[in-house]
């Protein structure tokens, strides 16, 4: 199942900043990895923004809950997901 999802980061600033850059150390890391899975399949950082654009191949809503809520920046981020389906009119695949 692919789905969309909308990340955006709230790190505060009371957080040390060592803390923080362990998380985000690991953020990247497990999100590297779950690339190289093939679950994470696009990321895309939005202009301007702590936040990206994501698409996410699954098999199920709770496989996509599970690798999200172990995403060690997830208690700072607000997440918006929508499951996707293949468009009619398209000629790719829908992967």
């Amino acid at each position: 199942m692919l789905f969309k999802v909308e990340m955006q980061v709230n790190i505060p600033a009371s957080l040390p900043q060592a803390q923080a850059d362990e998380i985000k150390a690991r953020e990247k890391a497990y999100s590297q990895q779950l690339q190289r899975d093939g679950k994470w399949l696009h990321i895309w950082r939005v202009v301007g923004q702590y936040a990206n654009v994501s698409i996410f191949d699954v098999a199920d809503n709770q496989e996509l809950h599970d690798l999200l809520t172990a995403l060690p920046l997830y208690p700072y981020m607000t997440m918006s997901v929508q499951p996707l389906c293949q468009h009619p009119s398209s000629i790719h695949s829908a992967k």
